[in-house]
């Protein structure tokens, strides 16, 4: 992901990294070297004229606009969502460890509190890289005991197990102090949080926009733009491609923006900052705690932190 500062309205113009405009050049381009064709042959095709005019873009056009708006409001909802979502796990594991700071025995007294909180982290990187389909094996290392981190590595869901070994951890906790149900009722409610938390997670990333719609808006953006420059071609002369290749672009651009957007947990630039937001959280709960913290990561256009 890729926050900027308030730029002006003439840097904007420019701007190179974030946009889409690096991913759509070759559409750009056969829809530019498309109209130059148009005006070359004055509309003619294989020795006919194409018989396209202005009148029918325009109800084309409409219903394009509907597509791509739907697409386009269903992709954002899902960022949306995704982002709240984050911000109620790094609530959740704020709320959780203050609570066993201050409501659980300390470690001489059979609670390990620094492994809880080193489960908690884990727990929140696992959930990242599960996201993401990459290799946990290295945040896992960092925080739990090395036999701990091999029998997870081997797990599917990972940031379940942790939960459970979170909850077990409590629970024995709770019993040896004596607290009883309500104790226990207080900090299984934001592990419970955590685990919903992981659900919806699994739902955005398992359930992508139906595919139809996307092949739907898909062919009829690219017929419409390549049919275009033939139905100008007549009224605009030579200011054919320069209008085509705009036209092009704000289409494509939507397009493209939606299809990034829409999987909020990927790696494009305008995903979410997963690694920027995980080490937060682990920068918080290590500060909860006294310890030392680790270096901050800002959201910008790499990859390795976004």
């Amino acid at each position: 992901m890729i926050v900027r500062p308030t730029t002006n309205w003439l840097r904007m113009l420019f701007v190179w990294n974030g946009s889409v405009l690096k991913t759509i050049v070759p559409q750009l381009l056969i829809i530019l070297a498309i109209s130059v064709l148009a005006v070359w042959t004055s509309g003619h095709v294989f020795g006919s004229k194409v018989p396209l005019d202005t009148v029918p873009f325009p109800l084309v056009g409409v219903s394009l606009a509907i597509f791509l708006a739907f697409r386009n409001n269903a992709a954002y909802a899902r960022y949306v969502e995704a982002r709240q979502i984050w911000g109620r796990i790094l609530i959740a594991a704020r709320a959780l460890t203050s609570q066993v700071i201050n409501y659980l025995p300390a470690d001489g007294d059979g609670f390990e509190r620094k492994l809880f909180v080193q489960r908690l982290i884990a727990f929140v990187y696992a959930l990242t890289h599960q996201l993401r389909n990459t290799d946990p094996t290295v945040d896992l290392a960092r925080y739990l005991p090395a036999a701990e981190a091999r029998e997870l590595a081997g797990m599917e869901y990972i940031p379940v197990a942790l939960l459970d070994r979170l909850r077990l951890m409590l629970s024995r906790a709770g019993r040896q102090r004596g607290e009883g149900e309500p104790l226990l009722w207080i900090l299984d409610a934001q592990v419970s949080e955590l685990a919903a938390a992981v659900g919806g997670c699994e739902r955005i990333s398992n359930t992508p926009i139906p595919f139809a719609y996307g092949v739907l808006v898909h062919r009829t953006v690219y017929l419409y733009c390549f049919m275009l420059p033939f139905g100008l071609v007549a009224d605009l002369g030579m200011a054919t491609p320069l209008v085509c290749v705009f036209v092009a672009y704000t289409l494509f651009a939507l397009e493209a923006i939606a299809q990034e957007i829409s999987e909020p947990f990927g790696t494009d630039p305008n995903c979410l900052a997963l690694n920027a937001m995980t080490r937060n959280i682990e920068r918080s709960l290590l500060e909860q705690c006294g310890e030392q913290l680790p270096e901050q990561l800002q959201p910008c256009d790499r990859y390795n932190v976004s």
